[in-house]
This record gives structure tokens, C-alpha cells and sequence, in this order.
């Protein structure tokens, strides 16, 4: 969704069609990314990516994990444009068209998924998109699915690298219902939906990758 020190999250690609935007944190960490997803992935299944954004990342995960199948999604128009667009140029075929979907939405009419991802959102919304997403993710995932959130996240009286202090001003400058979110408050909103975190894996940038599993 965006990228540190600016919650704008895209970017124009000046030399393809209007449709296709950029998230320049896309490039830094999608590999990163990668990695962590290799270890909580099922070999087969439906991919369900909540808050999209541009599509890059969902395209280079379909490409990366051919034996899956992404659907993408994106409360907001042009970012369901935007992740057509970046499919179609890629031309994966496990990349489903893109599903409008708002996790604060009362309900999300789509099949189970076999793991949701949620990259970048968190921090970017109100509190109560978190909440939706949990609560969506339990009604949606089985018995021992996972939910891979990734983002920067406070820890409790842990030393906060700067960046995420200003970025966190930053984000509330714009919107006070947004911000840098604890990871104690992640982890009391999964336990409420019957969730359990197995890991928290530092990432690149001070960004942290929360895994949870579906009791």
C-alpha cells in the first residue's frame, strides 16, 4: 500500500498505460517477503490478498508461486485497475482478476482461501479495518490457515527506530484514525477472533512480518 515517509502509495508508471500505478516499497521488500511466505504456504489452494494496492506484489507472488492461485483485491477502483492492469503486462495465469473488497465491510462474498495476506494496510487505515479483517479472516480460513500480516509495528517498551516515530506522525498528520499499530494490540485482536501468532520475523526497514494461524 505504501511506502515510508509518505502514505500517498502510488506512482504513475510514466511508460505504461495510465491504469498501471507503482509502489516504490514494492521492489525494496517484495523478496523479503518471499522468504517468509516459503515457510507458511500451502503447496495448493487459493491466495487471498486483502488491500492490494498497485497489484505488483500479487503479480511477482504469482509468479514466484506457480502452484497457487492469487486473488487479489482492493477497496478502491483504481487500485482493482491497477492490479489488472500490472496482470495483463505480466501475463501470469494464476493471478485471478481483482475482487473490491473493504475489510470494513459488513461481509466479503468470496470462496474460503487457503491463506490471507495483508501487506502494508494496517497502519494506513482506521482501527477498525484491522478488526473487519480479523473477524472476516475468521469466518474465511479453516482450522490451522494462516493470516501474514506485514508492516511497521510497535513493540510495547522496545526501542522504536526513528523512522517509524516520524513516519508514525506523519501518518496521523494526515489522518488521526491512522498510525503505527502495537504489536500486543495485533495480537489481542487475533486472540478475540480465535487466532494465535506462531511468529514475528524482523524484516527490512523496520518493517516486521506477524504470521498468525487460525485455532
Amino acid at each position: 500500500m505504501t511506502g515510508k515517509g509518505d502514505p500517498t502509495p502510488w506512482f504513475r508508471d510514466q511508460a505504461g498505460p495510465q491504469d498501471e500505478k507503482h509502489a516504490p516499497a514494492t521492489l525494496r521488500n517484495r523478496d523479503a517477503i518471499v522468504q517468509v511466505l516459503r515457510g507458511i504456504l500451502p503447496d495448493s489452494g487459493t491466495v487471498l490478498e486483502i488491500a492490494s494496492g498497485t497489484g505488483e506484489h500479487a503479480v511477482y507472488f504469482g509468479e514466484k508461486f506457480p502452484g497457487l492461485t492469487w486473488q487479489p483485491s482492493d477497496p478502491d477502483p483504481d487500485g482493482c485497475r491497477s492490479v489488472a492492469a500490472w496482470t495483463k503486462r505480466a501475463g501470469v495465469g494464476n493471478v485471478l482478476p481483482p475482487l473490491q473488497l473493504d475489510a470494513e465491510a459488513a461481509s466479503w462474498d468470496i470462496e474460503k482461501p487457503a491463506t490471507i495476506l495483508c501487506i502494508n494496510m494496517v497502519h494506513i487505515a482506521p482501527w477498525e479495518a484491522s478488526i473487519g479483517l480479523f473477524e472476516k479472516a475468521a469466518k474465511l480460513l479453516s482450522p490451522g490457515r494462516s493470516l501474514y500480516l506485514y508492516g511497521p509495528y510497535f513493540r510495547g517498551d522496545a526501542p522504536t527506530a526513528q523512522g517509524n516515530l516520524d513516519f508514525d506522525r506523519s501518518l496521523k498528520s494526515r489522518d488521526l484514525r491512522w498510525g503505527i499499530r502495537e504489536v500486543d494490540d495485533m495480537d489481542g485482536l487475533a486472540k478475540e477472533n480465535g487466532f494465535t501468532r506462531t511468529d514475528l520475523v524482523e524484516m527490512p526497514a523496520n518493517n516486521l512480518s506477524l504470521l498468525y494461524r487460525r485455532n
